[in-house]
């Protein structure tokens, strides 16, 4: 017995591809091959007419090409003139010359500047551009020898003060005074504190207060503007006799607005003795430092003691 034919939940036989059947003719491929022959055959046929042979066509293509690579070769390669190619020959010819007669100029130049350097008149060999034996001997001894002394860049170097190059080096008479000199300062009408200044030979003055020994904060001096240095002097006594005691005196290390001892700018790297009354500035700042000692308001007997004094003392220390 059949199974029923399964139906849909609607009631309706099922419309899968599986239960239908090919409905296509069968001779629709053999059709389909016999249409694709015809055209290559009808394609044959036209190519036939065009080209009568195929040996022609290719005749024809390779024709092209050599006439193709002939107008290129042309357009290279255009033709020489018969008179052209000596003409050509002789330019080369002379542009040769032209560089031979060049360089041998240059190369006579380079001589005599060889021998210059080597000292003028010697004897030099043109064959070998080369100088004799005696001519080298004399200016090896023309020579310069080398100097392994200290210079003055390296002392500025070695002269550091807490991570600071000092331009200023104290000179072999330094000596630390005897007599109290003090500097008194003035700013306008007003009396600022006294500075004492007879505890060291020689004090900076400057606006970098890290290695100053007297600061001077006004913008217009330098951050190492000058030194107060002490130096043991000779001098002439009244009987003729030559004496020797130490004064005071100011260097300006080459400031930017300079150093003025009483109100007159002083020159810069150059030491000036200074005396007692002295006035001192700095740049443009408007402070005064007057130079005094302890012994200013006495007599003069008393001065010259004071003298004789430091003379004994810088006898006795030598």
């Amino acid at each position: 017995s059949r199974s029923p034919k399964r139906k849909s939940r609607s009631g309706r036989r099922s419309r899968s591809p599986r239960g239908r059947r090919s409905r296509s003719p069968p001779h629709a491929a053999v059709k389909v091959k016999q249409e694709r022959d015809d055209h290559c055959r009808r394609g044959n046929e036209e190519r036939k007419q065009r080209y009568p042979s195929e040996l022609e066509h290719r005749r024809e293509r390779s024709g092209d090409r050599d006439r193709h690579r002939d107008h290129s070769d042309r357009r290279k390669n255009p033709p020489e003139r018969p008179g052209v190619r000596g003409h050509e020959r002789e330019r080369d010819v002379q542009n040769i010359r032209e560089q031979q007669a060049e360089r041998e100029f240059y190369n006579e130049r380079r001589r005599e500047h060889r021998q210059n350097n080597e000292g003028g008149g010697a004897d030099q060999n043109p064959e070998l551009g080369q100088s004799d034996n005696k001519p080298k001997e004399k200016a090896s001894v023309k020579k310069e020898k080398p100097s392994f002394e200290l210079s003055g860049a390296l002392l500025e170097d070695t002269n550091t003060f807490r991570g600071v190059v000092i331009k200023y080096s104290e000179p072999p008479e330094a000596r630390i005074p005897k007599k109290r000199w003090r500097l008194y300062p003035f700013k306008n009408d007003e009396f600022l504190p006294v500075m004492y200044i007879h505890r060291q030979s020689a004090y900076l003055l400057g606006r970098h207060r890290r290695i100053a020994d007297i600061p001077i904060d006004h913008p217009s001096c330098s951050k190492q503007h000058a030194v107060f240095q002490y130096r043991l002097v000779e001098y002439t006594r009244a009987d003729g006799t030559v004496g020797r005691r130490v004064r005071p005196y100011i260097i300006d290390l080459g400031s930017g607005n300079g150093t003025f001892l009483n109100n007159q700018r002083i020159e810069p790297q150059r030491y000036y003795e200074l005396k007692e009354k002295d006035v001192l500035k700095f740049g443009f700042s408007s402070r005064e430092y007057v130079l005094l000692h302890e012994s200013s308001d006495k007599s003069e007997a008393n001065t010259k003691d004071d003298d004789e004094d430091e003379e004994k003392e810088e006898e006795s220390d030598s």
